[in-house]
């Protein structure tokens, strides 16, 4: 009823910058949360970015003053501008939002299913 559908991933070097996107479609009333998470291989999921509805936003200290999250609300969308990637950034991210959706409607959480960023040289 709600699908999140991400884009932007790929392979870039040390120092350099990518833009990801998640757009969520489908039956929504309203978005509460949206946000990225990371998960590396052989390690746990993590949170790296969240856009609460209101504007506030949180990060994950080991990304602080290179990620930058922001939301088109009118287009059901959040981006993750990463800058000064670094190797240890490799990672499937992955978009979750927190959704008033659907028919009956009910507030739920959804993932997309993640984008590939590879950092390297």
């Amino acid at each position: 009823q709600v699908q999140l559908v991400e884009s932007g991933g790929g392979l870039v070097q040390p120092g350099g910058s990518l833009r990801l996107s998640c757009a969520a479609s489908g039956t929504i009333f309203r978005i509460n949360v949206m946000g990225w998470y990371r998960q590396a291989p052989g390690k746990e999921r993590e949170l790296v970015a969240l856009s609460i509805s209101g504007g506030s936003t949180t990060y994950a200290d080991s990304v602080k003053g290179r990620f930058t999250i922001s939301r088109d609300n009118a287009k059901n969308t959040v981006y993750l501008q990463m800058n000064s990637l670094k190797t240890e950034d490799t990672a499937v991210y992955l978009c979750n939002a927190n959704v008033l959706g659907g028919i009956p409607a009910k507030l739920s959480d959804y993932w997309g299913q993640g984008t590939q960023v590879t950092v390297s040289s």
